[in-house]
């Protein structure tokens, strides 16, 4: 991790940037803090970093203003990052079919997704990777927003993410609807009611398949971009409660034993596509994509 820029905005936040191999990112610290804090990596759609950055640093300032350290990556094809031209293509046929009143089908949902979630979940390990050991962080982890399959899959393979917070998405591949039923963590839903780019039903058929325990539903009446502004407060309340009261340290010591106590699988990453092979070994170079 290379930092490239760092300024100090008007309410004890210090925002940087910085490079992890070709990725961007920005991280988000509390000027004040004197012990390492937790962290949220904060999700956003693939509009770029620039595009988004007015509603990124908006969550950074709250998430700062609780305790916490802030960060977001640009996603595979997204800002200044290389064309992705499948995808590119995908969001063509996916928009093709919207205009044309016609069903999305399971292969454009596919195109569009899985090579997204596939690179981007790597990247996002990559990332805690490097901020986890910068001296001002300590963990535990949260995720919020962003598409929803990456926070899904997130969920699953990366055990120092303790609680995760999605905004409802209705365009998810079949395997990752399978892998919601894998996630055990708390999470915080929030869904528009009459968002006009999602299938409600979709949506809360996806919402009873997560396997947590605690799950709680948001919703609130209006369309995408109508979201309230107490909605924001709600999912801070939500990030407040888990990541002030889990025990860190354990969940380090879990993750180091590895799938049922196994110490040798310490510091691997399962690859879904392949269950009990590791994505390190797969290919040494998937931490950067």
């Amino acid at each position: 991790m290379r930092f490239t820029s760092a300024r100090h905005l008007d309410d004890g936040v210090v925002e940087r940037e910085f490079t992890l191999g070709e990725i961007p990112g920005i991280l988000w610290t509390p000027a004040s803090a004197t012990a390492p804090v937790p962290l949220v990596l904060l999700g956003h759609p693939p509009l770029g970093l620039g595009r988004m950055y007015p509603r990124l640093v908006a969550r950074a300032r709250r998430t700062v203003a609780d305790g916490f350290a802030a960060a977001a990556i640009e996603l595979p094809g997204s800002g200044h990052r290389p064309r992705w031209d499948a995808i590119e293509q995908s969001r063509v046929d996916l928009r093709r079919a919207l205009e044309a009143g016609q069903p999305v089908d399971d292969e454009i949902i596919d195109a569009l997704i899985l090579p997204l979630v596939d690179k981007a979940v790597p990247e996002s390990q990559a990332a805690l990777d490097a901020l986890l050991s910068l001296p001002e962080i300590g963990g535990p982890v949260g995720y919020s927003g962003g598409v929803i399959s990456v926070g899904i899959r997130l969920a699953v393979v990366e055990p120092r993410i303790v609680a995760a917070g999605f905004f409802a998405g209705s365009f998810v591949p079949r395997v990752i609807f399978e892998q919601a039923r894998k996630v055990t963590i708390p999470l915080h839903v929030l869904l528009q009611w009459d968002d006009e780019g999602n299938d409600r039903q979709a949506a809360l058929k996806l919402f009873d398949a997560f396997g947590s325990k605690e799950k709680t539903l948001h919703a609130n009446m209006g369309g995408h971009t109508g979201v309230p502004w107490y909605a924001g407060e709600g999912a801070a309340e939500f990030f407040a409660r888990h990541l002030r009261q889990c025990d860190f340290q354990e969940t380090l010591a879990v993750s180091r034993r590895g799938p049922g106590g196994d110490p040798n699988a310490a510091g691997r990453r399962l690859d879904p596509a392949r269950p009990g092979q590791s994505m390190d070994s797969v290919d040494g170079r998937s931490a950067l994509g």
